[in-house]
């Protein structure tokens, strides 16, 4: 057996809640220069108001991260880092951490199996629920990641306090949480794509007998469901970037915002950055699942003592 074995008794919906929040945090402090790679990938020859060209030209995830290094710094591969683990603590606890009971919620009384539509239904709400709470940190991590792209405009934030006030005095409150639909259908999205993945793959690796409840059994379920996330979610997630990083007045909408990139870049813009992003969600999603599954074993064991 790899790894801390299953309790005999089941961690509580509070475990999993602070188990997934603190997974995210560990996922996200080992792939965050993918991230931004990917971000800074998705807005390059994004029109810009007032008409404006990046010197800095993107050539592939190593490229984008050999470029940042030399051109900006190392550190440059984590700026936005703060505000990204404030959202992990918020947006994965909710989206995992609550999953389990959710699904349990929608599962009708008697039943002996959970039916995919519950699944999906518990993902959807979950990952909605959980960009109303998390959108702030999100509009400011992307901010941060992308401001080379965006000249001078985004030097404006000398940290993450101040880009929230910044934001919420420019813009308005209602900046703080721009770009939330799109945001709240790619999570719906993703959260469907990793979390019922998942799910799905472990229940049938498990019924086949093919492996165990073990590391290895977590690694290829995660792995499968950061590949099928990110197919499904890359379209409007580059989407949910451009906007959420525009200056104020550049899109009325985001349905302006995803017709303005099909006209600019056609159907292929949909999937711009897909490599980084897969690079980033399926290691994201390894990284996380397993640290969420030995977090949560580890704090079941020692509630016993803790009591």
């Amino acid at each position: 057996m790899v790894g801390l074995k299953p309790p005999e008794v089941p961690p509580t919906a509070a475990m999993k809640f602070v188990s997934a929040g603190m997974a995210g945090c560990i996922a996200d402090l080992c792939t965050f220069p993918l991230d931004t790679a990917k971000v800074r990938l998705q807005i390059q020859g994004e029109v810009r108001t007032p008409r404006t060209t990046s010197s800095v030209e993107y050539r592939g995830v190593v490229g984008t991260l050999s470029t940042m290094v030399r051109t900006e710094g190392a550190r440059s591969l984590y700026r936005g880092l703060a505000a990204g683990l404030q959202r992990q603590m918020s947006f994965a606890s909710i989206r995992i951490g609550l999953y389990d009971l959710v699904k349990q919620l929608y599962t009708p009384k008697g039943a002996e199996n959970t039916g995919m539509a519950t699944r999906l239904l518990a993902g959807c709400t979950t990952g909605a629920v959980a960009v109303a709470c998390a959108q702030p940190t999100d509009v400011v991590k992307v901010r941060f990641q992308a401001c080379a792209a965006l000249s001078d405009s985004a030097r404006r934030y000398s940290g993450t306090v101040d880009a929230y006030r910044t934001i919420a005095r420019e813009e308005g409150v209602r900046g703080l949480w721009r770009g939330t639909m799109p945001n709240i259908a790619r999570n719906a999205i993703i959260n469907c794509g990793e979390l019922v993945t998942y799910d799905l793959l472990k229940d049938a690796l498990l019924r086949a007998q093919l492996m165990t409840d073990n590391v290895p059994c977590h690694f290829v379920a995660a792995f499968g469901a950061g590949f099928c996330a990110t197919v499904v979610a890359s379209p409007v997630d580059v989407v949910k970037t451009r906007y959420m990083n525009a200056s104020p007045g550049q899109y009325r909408s985001a349905l302006s915002c995803l017709l303005a990139l099909l006209l600019q870049d056609g159907p292929a813009g949909l999937y711009k950055g897909f490599v980084p992003s897969f690079l980033r969600l399926g290691s994201w999603n390894v990284v996380m699942f397993v640290s969420y599954e030995q977090l949560q074993r580890a704090l079941a064991l020692a509630r016993p003592a803790l009591a």
